[in-house]
């Protein structure tokens, strides 16, 4: 199968410098704020080698510009966005599917979205490995998923759990502090 040509275009938020991938058929990957284009550029072109830079399409910069906004702190629904995500598990393609009917300022449960798909409690470990695998985190909204009894839970962004919360917050949402991260003993 020949891959599709994949686009870049790296951006500035109030959160941080945020990439966006797209080809014909919708967006491929996001990438949620870092502290720079260069780190932001680094780790988009990470999942998507190969891709080149170019110049947001009009439908892209209706996605810019409302990313821009969501980390303004204004209330945006994401769910209309056009996905490509061909290549990605079909389960996961449920689960982000589900997922993308949480909308701003409400959380599930890993448990929670398992049940929904029919698939029971068990399969929450499955969602937490969706959550993790999620090309387009924000438009996908895995930080609005949260562990049994609203733990924060993961978060495989740049700035881990911390992040999850900020973003959280940004929609009112406040949850507890994440839990440290284990530190390694000294050798």
């Amino acid at each position: 199968m020949a891959t599709k040509a994949q686009t870049y275009h790296v951006f500035e938020t109030a959160g941080g410098y945020c990439g966006i991938a797209w080809n014909d058929i919708g967006i491929t990957r996001f990438q949620l704020p870092t502290q720079s284009a260069e780190a932001t550029e680094r780790n988009l072109l990470r999942r998507v080698p190969g891709a080149e830079a170019g110049l947001p399409t009009p439908a892209i910069d209706e996605i810019v510009a409302a990313v821009r906004c969501y980390f303004n702190g204004e209330s945006i629904d994401f769910s209309g966005v056009a996905l490509d995500l061909d290549g990605h598990d079909d389960f996961f393609r449920q689960i982000y599917h589900a997922l993308r009917r949480v909308g701003w300022g409400h959380t599930t449960t890993y448990g929670t979205l398992a049940k929904e798909l029919g698939a029971g409690p068990q399969a929450a470990r499955d969602v937490g490995q969706a959550m993790a695998k999620n090309p387009v985190p924000l438009i996908i909204p895995c930080h609005r998923v949260l562990a049994a009894g609203g733990k924060v839970g993961g978060f495989s962004a740049p700035g881990g759990a911390s992040s999850k919360v900020r973003m959280l917050e940004l929609e009112g949402i406040h949850v507890g502090a994440p839990e440290p991260a284990q530190q390694s003993l000294p050798l």
